[in-house]
């Protein structure tokens, strides 16, 4: 049976775009163009994934994130023209599980999806081995190999590049890094973090690089790519 996916969005344009390129991708559709009917045929046709706008006409989309979580196992991928840092991490923090800015491309678009259910079907138990192309990431034995060759990584290179494997394809918020990996206690400050991630690059993508293994969301946090 195809993935179904719910389609909330208040512009009819919107959805008939989503509609195509989700149907030439074999993804059953089904839509909504408020927040009520978003619940009703959350809770009715229990989709696989639902890409919800935030601008709609009854209710702010972000208010019904943590209705559609706790009402089914649908992936929340957030697809608005609200492009602030607040608003994505208010999404996040809330429950989705990606956040794409309008205008988006279709084919980056699809690429989220389906890092999204990848992870939905393999369901919430934490992976113990993680590979991306020539990177693996031991978790429980914190051993990262990239072309077979072990690497080097201090502890805190270990925590952050641990989270992010963890969560492999999902952005992380600087304020989840922070206190995942430093705690109270450390004094954490996202300038610490940039410092990590930018050994950890160095590390994970030399000596040629071919785009960042660890992509940066502006204002928002990190995501390690997963492969698509």
């Amino acid at each position: 049976m195809p993935a179904k996916i719910l389609v909330v969005d208040d512009d009819a344009a919107i959805r008939r775009l989503l509609r195509n390129t989700l149907l030439r991708a074999d993804y059953a559709v089904v839509e909504a163009a408020d927040a009520k009917a978003a619940l009703h045929q959350n809770a009715a046709e229990h989709p696989d994934a639902v890409l919800l706008d935030l601008g709609l006409p009854d209710r702010d989309g972000l208010a019904i994130i943590p209705q559609l979580r706790a009402k089914g196992e649908a992936v929340v991928l957030v697809v608005s023209a609200r492009d602030a840092v607040n608003e994505k991490v208010a999404a996040l923090d809330l429950g989705a599980d990606d956040f794409v800015t309008k205008p988006f491309d279709t084919e980056e678009l699809l690429a989220r999806l389906r890092v999204a259910l990848r992870h939905r079907h393999v369901g919430h138990a934490t992976p113990k081995l993680v590979r991306r192309g020539d990177l693996s990431i031991d978790l429980d034995r914190r051993v990262v190999c990239r072309g077979g060759v072990e690497l080097h990584l201090t502890r805190k290179e270990h925590d952050v590049l641990g989270l992010l494997a963890r969560h492999i394809g999902r952005v992380i918020t600087h304020e989840r890094v922070l206190a995942a990996c430093w705690g109270a206690d450390e004094d954490p400050r996202v300038e610490y973090l940039r410092i990590v991630i930018r050994n950890l690059r160095q590390k994970l993508e030399a000596p040629a690089p071919v785009g960042s293994v660890i992509a940066n969301e502006l204002g928002v946090g990190y995501r390690l790519r997963a492969d698509q």
